[in-house]
């Protein structure tokens, strides 16, 4: 019986997922350094965004010249109200991880599948049972404690996390919408091509010239970011999100962990408790998800 919940090829599924959150982790540090003076004058997040889909897109051109694949007409309306979201939700992420601890920044962004479970209520009509919303009330009181109200600038911060949590869950919603309907490389060719229109719009007002260092960060950046969408894709292509998506919250001991070795910032008590908080209500919605195929309780 037990065998036959494991995918035959979970091993590379999940190397796929780790090493994705691995490359996801490693860009939130590459945004810290860009959005801090580590490399130069702070580069407001706007334009940080901006490297991100630039490069992110040169990236995935290349491959797709390369492979060739064949691609059909893509669903434009559901395409473009994803990738606002997205892009909403990556420049907020990159605020927060300039203004708060990476495992801080990174914690509060496992709450998007949360949003993503209420936002799909009046937005997609499912209906949420009672071990959903208690893994909704989990994950909150994880927030709250990381958000820390009346913490001044780290509270700021918290809620820039929690803003880009709220845009990413949203943007859950039409990726659930656009699955299935087509190949994972051409939503990631028309979801970085359009993240790049939007983004070099809005870069105009806040651009600066980048130091050499930043303009070599802003390229590790964008490459990361498509080497970990690409990745996480192989991911779930590979197994069902149930059994994949715990490990996806190792992108918080590798946040951790690069926050550490770079700029020496140690987890606090209260961060690790927030944090593991979080990462139950998720764990317990994970969990829930891979039930919720039968009838709700």
């Amino acid at each position: 019986m037990t065998a036959k919940l494991i995918p035959p090829n979970a091993r590379t599924a999940i190397a796929f997922m780790v090493i994705a959150t691995a490359f996801i982790a490693a860009t939130t540090l590459l945004a810290k350094a860009l959005g801090t003076e580590a490399l130069g004058p702070a580069l407001h997040p706007l334009q940080v965004s901006f490297g991100r889909f630039l490069f992110a897109w040169l990236t995935i051109v290349a491959i797709v010249a390369a492979l060739c694949p064949r691609l059909t007409r893509p669903h434009i309306g559901l395409h473009v109200g994803r990738t606002l979201c997205g892009f909403t939700g990556v420049t907020l992420m990159f605020a927060a991880a300039a203004a708060i601890p990476l495992a801080d920044a990174t914690a509060i962004s496992f709450l998007n599948p949360v949003f993503g479970m209420i936002l799909a209520i009046p937005l997609l009509g499912e209906r949420v049972g009672k071990w959903r919303w208690l893994a909704t009330a989990i994950a909150f009181a994880g927030a709250l404690i990381l958000i820390r109200p009346g913490a001044g600038a780290a509270q700021v911060g918290a809620l820039l996390a929690l803003g880009a949590a709220l845009a990413l869950g949203l943007e859950l919603t039409f990726i659930k919408r656009l699955s299935g309907r087509e190949r994972p490389i051409q939503i990631l060719l028309v979801n970085n091509s359009l993240g790049l229109v939007i983004a070099s719009v809005a870069v105009i007002a806040v651009w600066q010239a980048p130091t050499q260092a930043q303009w070599m960060g802003l390229i590790a950046l964008g490459v990361t970011m498509a080497a970990a969408q690409g990745c996480f894709v192989n991911a779930m292509a590979r197994a069902d999100a149930s059994f994949v998506t715990p490990f996806s919250y190792l992108t918080l001991v590798f946040a951790a962990g690069f926050d550490f070795a770079v700029f020496g910032v140690t987890p606090t008590g209260l961060s690790l408790l927030g944090a593991a908080i979080i990462i139950a209500g998720a764990a317990l919605l994970a969990w829930r998800e891979a039930r919720a195929r039968g009838p709700l309780t």
